[in-house]
């Protein structure tokens, strides 16, 4: 008995391991839908409110799983809804796959209901594959290729099926003229550079006395050489915020992010340094690496694409970063851990008791920083971790040490405002039996989160640990753009802009079906991450914080303190709290030793100073 074209599309993912597509139905994939209904829903069909949800929750899943994520629309306004999810992987180089319905044939040039010319539409977001299907024999090597070329470029591509073609009986590529037959499979690789050129970059690194290291996400994979070349150098390792979770945060020379969401150290540490090694990442801030007649330099990455960008490498190493690691590292001398290895340690445990001093600092009402600090001792073990574009970012680079198994991720390169909740999503399907937890502000979870919860309301009892934690960040602010425009502009607060309404998240997560709790007194901050990390199904925290605490770097330059300052002057609508929390904050780097526990325990203190904090 022949099968449909869309039978077969879904037969296709399924020979590929596809276990889910994150998808919306319409019209347009009306054939798909009764494939999946002739399928039993194999590869599964997860629904989300909308498309651009089911994107993200796609790149989730890929972030979080490794594997590509699939997700599918509908013509016209479904393929559209679905590009700005599509962006945030081919940005973040992520696996993903699009199939997207599109207008019947016959109609295509006709100003038809929803025709978009989505090959067009699609040429940039999925410029490294983007086909349209019009007739059998064009399968399986549309799908195949689609499906070999996200997994071996790390990218978006699409597959555009037009409705009338979904409904075809499906017949092969024949052994014929122009005819193009496929096979299943990526084979896994690993690209290796030309020996001539690791010993350059050996003879390089050796040259030098103060070594950094700068990790992306393509370290993931070489956490143990990571560690091993950091300990031979002698070296701080800084982490790009995609490659949070390449490293593990508790140990000692691990300096943390880099950039306008880092730390200190990873700032001093690029400020000092006289040689930069770069493994797996292409952070794009040119102005916290080290000046450029400073340090020599030397890139290890897997694409040549992406080599020579950012800073002027003398060496470049186009290879897999464990593989490339394993080769050099045995050529290189063991450098002694003297004093700018003893100053990095130094500065990461002083940078650590400052965050913890920043965290004590009373606010109105909460403080978002002792909220996220507060989660840090309490995460699980296997916890997954996404954080929203805004403020919520400054403090998950900051205040979370990802350890152990931990994962972590964010919209790195688009930074698209929303991906918090659905990324939890996509990573509770790639890994259902390990909890998730969401730090989102109070506009992403307006723009995108609170239909999410929907979404997950309905879909949580499949899951083996049903812990999904969402933390909004109510501060009643679109905060991250209110202080950049202070910092950046020296414009004061513009209100119709910035000012959010107090929703009651808590409220809605319990009315349909979920848990949740308003967190209005620092007293009952740890008390509602425990409840919600021990729930029984998803759970949102409304933590009421405080958006006069200040984002801001601590490494803020005299031009962003003038602007700051001058938005103070001209009658900004916080001003007075401007000025306390962002003295209190700043405070905390010039005192000495450790501060007290956030109730008034005492904790020890350096060099027997009292920080009076």
């Amino acid at each position: 008995m022949p099968i449909k074209v869309s039978d077969f599309i879904l037969q296709r993912l399924r020979e590929w391991d596809v276990e889910h597509v994150f998808a919306y139905p319409g019209d347009g994939i009306n054939g798909l839908l009764s494939a999946w209904g002739r399928a039993e829903d194999t590869p599964r069909f997860i629904q989300s409110r909308h498309e651009e949800m089911s994107a993200l929750q796609a790149v989730g899943y890929a972030k979080f799983s490794g594997r590509v994520g699939v997700c599918a629309a509908t013509s016209g306004p479904g393929a559209i809804h679905l590009l700005n999810g599509l962006y945030d992987a081919k940005l973040d180089h992520v696996p993903v796959v699009a199939i997207v319905g599109q207008t019947n044939r016959s109609a295509m040039g006709g100003s038809y209901q929803q025709e978009v010319d989505l090959l067009s539409l699609y040429k940039d977001v999925a410029s490294d594959f983007c086909e349209m299907v019009t007739v059998p024999e064009q399968l399986p090597n549309v799908i195949d290729r689609a499906l070999r070329t996200a997994y071996a470029k790390r990218t978006v591509t699409a597959v555009i099926v037009p409705a009338d073609v979904q409904e075809l009986d499906y017949s092969p590529p024949t052994h014929a003229f122009k005819m193009v037959p496929s096979s299943l499979g990526s084979p896994s690789y690993a690209p290796m550079p030309a020996t001539a050129d690791i010993a350059r970059a050996a003879a390089l690194i050796d040259d030098g006395e103060k070594v950094a290291i700068l990790i992306g996400q393509g370290a993931r994979g070489a956490r143990a050489e990571v560690e091993e070349l950091a300990d031979r150098l002698g070296a701080g390792v800084a982490k790009a915020l995609l490659g949070k979770d390449a490293l593990a945060d508790d140990l000692p020379y691990v300096t943390g992010s880099i950039g306008l969401l880092g730390t200190r150290p990873s700032y001093e540490m690029m400020r000092d340094c006289d040689t930069l090694v770069v493994v797996g990442s292409s952070f794009p801030y040119s102005q916290f690496l080290p000046e450029f007649d400073q340090a020599r330099a030397v890139q290890i990455d897997i694409d040549p694409f992406m080599v020579g960008l950012r800073y002027p490498f003398e060496v470049n190493l186009v290879g897999d970063a464990r593989e490339t690691l394993k080769a050099l590292i045995p050529q290189l001398k063991r450098k002694k851990h003297g004093a700018w290895r003893k100053k990095i340690e130094k500065d990461v445990t002083r940078w650590w008791q400052v965050m913890e001093r920043r965290a004590e600092v009373d606010a109105d009402p909460l403080n978002p920083e002792y909220v996220v600090h507060a989660l840090d001792a309490l995460l699980p073990d296997e916890a997954m971790l996404s954080a929203d574009s805004g403020s919520a970012a400054n403090w998950y680079a900051r205040h979370l040490r990802l350890r152990g198994a931990m994962r972590g991720s964010l919209s790195g390169t688009l930074a698209t405002m929303g991906p918090g909740v659905p990324y939890a999503i996509g990573a509770k399907f790639a890994h259902p039996d390990r909890p998730a937890v969401a730090l989102v502000g109070d506009g992403a979870m307006q723009m995108n989160g609170m239909a999410e919860l929907i979404t997950a309301a309905k879909y949580h009892q499949d899951w083996q640990d049903p812990r999904l934690v969402v933390a909004v960040l109510n501060n009643l602010d679109l905060n991250q753009v209110t202080w950049e425009m202070r910092s950046l502009s020296g414009a004061p607060q513009f209100l119709p802009s910035q000012s959010l309404p107090d929703v009651p998240y808590a409220d809605f997560a319990r009315s349909i079906g979920l848990d949740g709790v308003r967190v209005e007194s620092p007293a009952d901050v740890e008390a509602a991450w425990k409840q919600a990390l021990a729930a029984d199904r998803p759970f949102v925290i409304d933590f009421r914080t405080d958006p006069a605490v200040p984002p801001i770097p601590p490494h803020a330059d005299l031009d962003q303190i003038e602007a700051t300052a001058s938005a103070i002057l001209k009658g900004d609508s916080d001003r007075t709290g401007m000025i306390r929390q962002g003295l209190k904050a700043k405070i905390q780097e010039i005192l000495p030793g450790r501060g007290r526990g956030h109730h008034g325990d005492e904790d020890a203190r350096d060099d027997g100073h009292d920080d009076g904090a």
